[in-house]
C-alpha cells in the first residue's frame, strides 16, 4: 500500500469543488516536499489521478509501477506563463494557449520545442529530463483544476518542475478516484491526495488531450476534445489533425 493519505475536512467529493485557498496550499506544499526530497505522490486532477515525481528514482519507479515504456515521456505539470517562457513558440501560437486556458477554459497538453537553457531546468537531473521530452520537445500539461494549477505555480516559484503522467497501468486507462488506481501503481506513491471523481471522469477512459503545437497535431485525443476542436476551428482557424 501507499503511505500518507490527504484526504478533504470535510471529504472532498468531486476535483473542482471548492477548497479553501489555505488548506490548497497547504496539502500541495506536502507533496512537493516529499517529492522534491525524492519520493512518488498519487494527486488528483479534473482530467484524472496522476502520478507525479521530480528525482531520478521517482520517475524510474512511476515507469516501472505503470508498466509504462521509456518511448512515452512523462510530461510537465505547467500553467500559461511557464508556457510562453518555455515552449519556443511564435506569438500567435502563445496567444492561442492563453485564450483556450482563459476564455474556454478546458484542459490540454501543448507538445512543442522548448528552451532547455531556462533556469527552471538548470537542476534538473539529465535522466529526468530525456525522460521527460522526446525529440527536442516538451509536453506540458495546461489548466487541469485546481491541484494541478497549484502544483504548477509553486514549482515554477521554486524553479523545480513536476513531471509525472495518469495514475494507471499503461495502456489500462485513466483513474477518476484515488481508490480505482491499480494496487501497484499506488504502492509506489508515498503521499497520496484524494480529492474525491475528477471532474472530467468519462467511460472511454481519457485523460488530457494532447496538441503538438508545431502543426496542431492530436497526439492524444482526451477529455472536452470536441470542444477544443471547434474552439481551435471558430478561435483561430485552425483544424486539428488527428493522426491515422
Amino acid at each position: 500500500m501507499a503511505g500518507t493519505t490527504i484526504v478533504g475536512e470535510p471529504t472532498i467529493a468531486r476535483t473542482d469543488a471548492a477548497v479553501p485557498a489555505e488548506r490548497l496550499q497547504r496539502d500541495v506544499t506536502r507533496v512537493l516536499e516529499l517529492v522534491y526530497g525524492g519520493a512518488v505522490a498519487i494527486i488528483p486532477l479534473d482530467v484524472a489521478y496522476a502520478i507525479i515525481g521530480h528525482r531520478p528514482q521517482a520517475i524510474r519507479s512511476i515507469f516501472d509501477a505503470k508498466q509504462r515504456s521509456y518511448e512515452k515521456p512523462s510530461g510537465m505539470f505547467g500553467n500559461w506563463r511557464m508556457s510562453r517562457d518555455i515552449h519556443l513558440l511564435p506569438d500567435e501560437k502563445h496567444d492561442m494557449v492563453r485564450a483556450i486556458i482563459e476564455e474556454e477554459r478546458l484542459p490540454f497538453s501543448v507538445v512543442a520545442p522548448f528552451r532547455q537553457d531556462h533556469p527552471i531546468f538548470a537542476n534538473v537531473d539529465p535522466f529526468v529530463l530525456e525522460s521527460s521530452t522526446k525529440a527536442g520537445t516538451l509536453d506540458m500539461l495546461l489548466n487541469a483544476g485546481i491541484f494541478h494549477d497549484e502544483v504548477a505555480r509553486q514549482s515554477c516559484e521554486r524553479l523545480a518542475p513536476i513531471f509525472g503522467s495518469s495514475a494507471n497501468t499503461s495502456m489500462k486507462g485513466s483513474k477518476y478516484r484515488l481508490e480505482d488506481v491499480e494496487e501497484q501503481v499506488r504502492a509506489a506513491a508515498a503521499i497520496e491526495v484524494d480529492y474525491g471523481l475528477s471532474k472530467y471522469a468519462n467511460d472511454e477512459g481519457r485523460s488530457s488531450t494532447i496538441i503538438d503545437f508545431r502543426d496542431f497535431t492530436v497526439v492524444r485525443v482526451g477529455v472536452c476534445f470536441d470542444r477544443l476542436q471547434a474552439a481551435f476551428k471558430t478561435r483561430f482557424g485552425v483544424t486539428l489533425k488527428q493522426q491515422g
